[in-house]
């Protein structure tokens, strides 16, 4: 399944300036704004183009850097609400996201925000976050947003570092009434170049342990983890997986929990890739096709947005599934296409193979339905 004619969600990076100093973050954000930030009337231009796909209008989801750092915020969100565009807004979760700035979010008619927590102990979540006090900011933000009817998703973002607190941080959602639970999987891009990665295996048993918590009453869903669709697939067909050590702790936490299956589960076998139903654009107005992937195949100030997703060479590329090495012959690359943004970052190929997928690795062993 592919997105031929038009994104569904188009990330605009409307700042590199931040308050927080995360260990992982893709754009290695600063504390004040970079010389060449689209200005209000180019944002503007931006968000024509938007609406230059026709309708459905792809969502536009303002992030950063963290967009509250942006004087003209409201003036364009209130510009897309204009144009009939669904947006979302991903704050940092600093002393500047208030109860009032949240109201004003939920006046400003967006549909929702989203969060990041890394983690249930605040030891875990501030030391990647690198700011003392982030996670019961964070906790209260939730809280606050929840109760006004502001929806909340919450983003997570998985390594070495907080594997295990997965199981603890869906519960901890479920208690607080989180509705979409949005777990990366960590690329080495920016900062995130020097935080140790999960292995194949685990982030095989990771996607299973998502896959199990999907039918558990929320929404999940995964950033540069296509392969779960794999994953999503095959426990369709047998509800079962042997899993190794990480999964099976995990998997006897939720258990412990009393957690269990109440619905279908919320992943599904198709999705979306980066430059296949997304599309980024950085601060600068260099579009990519997606935030992980910095590859910068033109430009809003001078370009057209609509042209560069249709006709791009890169975007065509990945979306026509014309890949090299074990994804370019594997029998899910339609579903899953594999991490565009992580073989960019291992093997500077946007078009190579995905060093994450456990089944790339285990065919080697003659595996065929993994």
């Amino acid at each position: 399944m592919t997105f031929s004619n038009k994104p569904i969600l188009l990330f605009w990076e409307t700042t590199r300036a931040c308050p927080l100093r995360c260990v992982h973050c893709r754009a290695d954000a600063i504390e004040n704004p970079l010389p060449g930030e689209l200005s209000t009337a180019e944002g503007k231009n931006l968000i024509d183009q938007v609406a230059a796909f026709g309708k459905p209008y792809p969502v536009i989801i303002f992030t950063g850097g963290d967009p509250l750092k942006r004087d003209d915020l409201y003036e364009l969100l209130a510009y897309t609400s204009s144009k009939g565009i669904g947006f979302a807004v991903s704050p940092a979760v600093s002393q500047f996201l208030t109860i009032e700035v949240l109201e004003k979010l939920k006046r400003s008619g967006a549909a929702s925000i989203s969060v990041s927590l890394d983690g249930t102990q605040k030891e875990i979540h501030d030391s990647i976050r690198q700011l003392n006090g982030t996670y019961e900011r964070t906790i209260s933000v939730m809280r606050q947003a929840i109760g006004i009817g502001l929806p909340v998703q919450v983003n997570t973002t998985v390594m070495k570092q907080n594997v295990t607190e997965l199981p603890m941080m869906f519960k901890q959602l479920m208690e607080l009434g989180i509705k979409v639970w949005e777990v990366f999987f960590l690329i080495k891009a920016g900062r995130g170049k020097g935080v140790d990665d999960l292995t194949p295996s685990e982030c095989e048993s990771v996607c299973n342990f998502l896959y199990d918590v999907s039918k558990c009453g929320i929404i999940v869903r995964t950033v540069e983890a296509p392969f779960i669709r794999r994953v999503a697939k095959r426990r369709e067909r047998t509800d079962y997986w042997a899993g190794d050590e990480l999964y099976l702790k995990m998997r006897s936490e939720l258990d412990a929990f009393g957690y269990r299956p109440v619905a279908p589960s919320t992943i599904k076998p198709v999705g979306t890739l980066d430059g296949d139903g997304i599309m980024f654009v950085s601060y600068d107005g260099t579009v990519s096709p997606g935030g992980f992937l910095p590859l910068g195949v033109g430009n809003v100030k001078n370009g057209n947005i609509v042209d560069v997703y249709t006709k791009n060479e890169l975007f065509m590329d990945i979306r026509e599934r014309r890949l090299e090495g074990p994804c370019g012959t594997c029998a899910f690359k339609s579903e899953c296409g594999g991490s565009r943004a992580r073989a960019y970052a291992y093997s500077g190929n946007p078009l190579g193979s995905d060093s994450a997928c456990f089944y790339m690795h285990s065919l080697k062993n003659g595996a065929k339905d993994k």
